[in-house]
């Protein structure tokens, strides 16, 4: 896949990887969540997988040894519905979702809680497949970074709960190419 655009939420162009707990949970921190069970979000997620995974190889520990136990859920709702129903003590979630869901569905602010909030990362781009037609590719990309312009386009961008689109510094991604490395390395 090719990077075609970034969305812009509440002004920035950054997301981070929340650790949740039930509201009522006594855990504080992720010393807290040691023996207990852990919902990843995906193995292919960077904020409910990498960075948590990441996060313990720098304290020398792994998820195996860490948690009693721990499951994949396949999409963050998922795992914050988990958390919400006390199905596991603790999820690893991207903030995006997890706001979003609060948003659409303020009772989860009642059952939840965050504990721990990652160093920012490059926002989830938009996407193309690499054999797009370049014209295709260049009409779609001149659909989403003019989009903020338009009163449609405005009404599906709030519908979304983001600003705009913008160009992409791929650079954004750096931190999460070394994570990537590093846990590779380490398993």
């Amino acid at each position: 896949m090719e990077i075609l655009v970034i969305p812009v939420v509440n002004g920035d162009v950054h997301y981070y990887s929340y650790l949740i707990v039930p509201a009522d949970s006594t855990t504080r921190g992720w010393e807290d969540l040691r023996g207990k069970a852990l919902a990843f979000s995906d193995p292919l997620s960077n904020s409910g997988h990498l960075a948590p995974r990441y996060l313990l190889m720098q304290r020398g520990e792994t998820p195996e040894g860490f948690f009693k136990r721990t499951v994949f859920t396949y999409s963050h709702d998922n795992s914050i519905r988990a958390v919400a129903d006390k199905l596991v003590d603790g999820a690893a979630v991207d903030s995006l979702v997890y706001d979003y869901m609060l948003a659409l569905h303020p009772e989860l602010a009642k059952k939840t809680r965050v504990i721990y909030k990652s160093q920012p990362f490059g926002i989830p781009p938009v996407v193309v497949h690499p054999r797009i037609s370049p014209a295709l590719r260049k009409q779609l990309k001149q659909a989403l970074l003019h989009m903020h312009r338009d009163p449609a386009g405005q009404a599906a961008l709030a519908r979304l709960m983001v600003d705009r689109f913008l160009r992409c510094d791929d650079h954004l991604y750096d931190s999460m190419r070394t994570m990537v490395a590093k846990v590779r390395i380490n398993r």
